[in-house]
């Protein structure tokens, strides 16, 4: 029965918890399994992870004593300790990019009752001096059937924390809570820390912009069914002092989505591939490449089909199409292209057969 004995409570809530912790532990897993289930279904957040735990027991009464006790007391209003604790269980989802906390909230409310949102992303963006701890925070109920129990199970516990933040957001949560002293502390480390925070709180953002450009230019690049240039030889328009517009992932793809229009380039591929590129020739630009592989494309593709004729076991991928249109457009600059093997055999082919196109 609640009353107003602290040290009377604390023993009761100290039992309580003793009593009810494999049942919580249980609880927090189901919790924990259900929401990373809501997550993966479709239209589910890449990225994310799902961690759970229970509130420690010194924890908890310190969190009442600090929040509730005193409030309580002053309005002479029996209490009992867990009934005033609304994180007993906790679920934590951290994500990659701020703009994706409100859309792993949508995906996980319809399944809970909400008892109360803060919002602290907005609490902290709502000053100009203010950075710190940012995130979402949810108090939502559940049911017995939510946690694998039956209907008619009594819960004494009967809702949890949901938190959601980003991995950056995470991580300063974690050093804040390492920072012993940051209020009544010299102006010059309370500044520091404010920078530090509003460092993180920039990295938030950048990230999440990088990732927009980026998949703008990914999106560009596999939209363009056709070369937007008629890339003139660049040997000649280079001499000119045209300004050419660089070799990177994102024209390397408009490029050759153009010549394989069927094949799927990984990103960490074509990364590792461009710079290969443009370690072998430095100064290569947009036009230049796709000069290259339009002039030896169709010499490069009769080899093709002489090698793959003669070798059942090993295909030509449009990788190593574009090694050997590189090294046939220059056999010194791009003589690392192809290992030996291969140029012997290509060389061998290209004496037999002196394709027309083929040279520089």
């Amino acid at each position: 029965m609640a009353s107003l004995q602290f040290d009377q409570e604390e023993k009761l809530f100290t039992t309580f918890y003793a009593s009810q912790a494999p049942l919580l532990d249980s609880m927090c897993q189901s919790l924990q399994n259900r929401i990373a289930e809501l997550l993966g279904g479709a239209g589910g957040v890449a990225g994310v992870k799902v961690e759970g735990r229970i509130k420690d027991s010194d924890e908890c009464l310190r969190k009442f004593a600090n929040k509730y006790r005193y409030a309580l007391e002053e309005a002479n209003q029996a209490y009992a300790i867990h009934d005033h604790l609304t994180d007993l269980i906790g679920i934590r989802v951290v994500c990659l990019y701020e703009d994706e906390i409100w859309k792993i909230a949508e995906q996980i409310r319809p399944s809970f009752s909400v008892i109360e949102i803060s919002d602290k992303i907005a609490k902290v963006e709502g000053t100009d001096d203010s950075f710190g701890y940012k995130g979402l925070h949810l108090d939502l109920g559940f049911r017995a059937e939510d946690v694998g129990l039956t209907p008619d199970t009594t819960l004494l516990v009967r809702q949890f924390e949901l938190q959601v933040r980003t991995i950056i957001q995470d991580s300063w949560s974690v050093l804040d809570h390492q920072i012993k002293y940051k209020k009544s502390i010299p102006s010059p480390l309370k500044r520091r820390i404010n920078v530090l925070a509003a460092l993180f709180e920039l990295a938030d953002r950048e990230f999440r912009q990088i990732r927009d450009e980026t998949e703008a230019g990914l999106q560009s690049a596999l939209d363009e069914s056709a070369l937007a240039e008629t890339a003139p030889d660049t040997r000649s328009t280079a001499r000119d002092g045209h300004a050419q517009s660089e070799l990177n992932a994102f024209t390397f793809l408009k490029i050759v989505n153009h010549f394989f229009k069927d094949f799927a380039f990984e990103p960490a591929k074509v990364d590792s591939f461009v710079e290969s590129i443009k370690s072998w020739s430095p100064k290569i630009n947009r036009s230049e490449f796709n000069s290259i592989v339009r002039h030896q494309i169709g010499t490069v593709k009769k080899y093709k089909l002489y090698f793959e004729d003669r070798n059942d076991s090993l295909k030509f991928n449009p990788y190593t199409v574009i090694r050997h249109c590189l090294y046939l457009s220059d056999k010194d600059t791009y003589e690392l292209a192809l290992r030996r093997n291969a140029k012997e055999s290509f060389d061998a082919w290209l004496e037999q057969n002196t394709p027309p196109s083929a040279g520089v």
